[in-house]
């Protein structure tokens, strides 16, 4: 059996979709820096691809780490974290848990690109939230939250610590919080 945090074909292309969506709103970031890169666009368009079933899983597995390398072709850390979300947008063919890499990186970007707004990351994730269809909302809810599974980006890792594991752990919290029963009165 796999990772819980590999989700199913049908729900990674789902949240691909998401994530796309998540990264190219910081996709800018990257660009400013590094005009003539285009791996981080072209792993949000494979990601985009991917969800519309225009891409197999296998052809996307091996191309996944592509978009991430971009992060080496730029300085400014909101520029970093811009490419780490495509890369981890493009991951999502592989395991959907990265479709909250993606999130988490791209609320770090907006963040790092707003010093002087307190609440640029918080913003980031309202629309994150705000822009997940309900069938988004539900195959996200079914990983495991951060931390209980060892076996992949929500295990000991670069998501697992600092601002990215907070925005994770908001996320999740906000998909458990709406997927739980209302209680009764």
């Amino acid at each position: 059996m796999g990772s819980p945090q590999s989700l199913g074909d049908a729900d990674r292309r789902l949240v691909a979709s998401w994530a796309a969506d998540c990264a190219e709103r910081v996709l800018p970031l990257f660009e400013a820096e590094a005009p003539d890169d285009d791996r981080a666009r072209d792993g949000i368009d494979r990601a985009r691809a991917f969800a519309l079933g225009e891409l197999e899983t296998a052809g996307e597995i091996r191309r996944r780490f592509v978009a991430g390398r971009a992060a080496g072709s730029v300085r400014g850390p909101a520029a970093v974290a811009a490419a780490r979300a495509a890369g981890q947008a493009s991951g999502v063919a592989h395991m959907g848990a990265h479709a909250l890499g993606a999130a988490a990186y791209a609320a770090k970007a907006a963040a790092l690109a707003a010093p002087d707004r307190e609440d640029a990351r918080d913003d980031e994730v309202r629309w994150q939230l705000g822009h997940m269809a309900p069938a988004v909302r539900t195959a996200l809810s079914r990983l495991p939250l951060l931390g209980e599974d060892p076996s992949g980006p929500l295990g000991a890792g670069l998501l697992a610590s600092g601002v990215l594991a907070t925005t994770i752990r908001e996320i999740q919290a906000e998909l458990t919080h709406r997927d739980s029963p209302s209680p009764a009165p």
